[in-house]
């Protein structure tokens, strides 16, 4: 709709037609993004929970809790609902512009 201005149904019509037509490069684009976005969370959280235990070891915190399964946990919770927040964004950003690749390429014949 926001690319051709068409109405909802005609819309749709036309981006089934697109997935249909270009469906391999939307199948390779997602699993793509996904292995990048699943990569960019684990690296977030493996660095928060790094990042927690050297300030906890700085401070000096280590020696007033009992375990630190507890405090990474937390943050590893935390770090990664963050992550799932802004790291989903880029699968939005990823189908969009493929999206508007392949009506480009559509319409100017590749």
């Amino acid at each position: 709709m926001a690319v051709s201005g068409e109405n909802f149904c005609s819309s749709a019509w036309n981006g089934f037609l697109l997935n249909m037509t270009f469906g391999m490069e939307f199948a390779w684009a997602n699993t793509l993004a996904a292995m990048f976005i699943f990569m960019g969370k684990i690296f977030i959280v493996v660095l928060n929970c790094f990042t927690l235990y050297g300030l906890m070891l700085v401070r000096k915190d280590l020696e007033e809790v009992k375990s630190i399964g507890g405090p990474m946990l937390i943050c590893a919770i935390g770090s990664y609902a963050t992550a799932n927040l802004f790291l989903g964004m880029m699968d939005e950003a990823v189908i969009a512009l493929l999206t508007c690749l392949c009506i480009d390429r559509g319409i100017n014949d590749g």
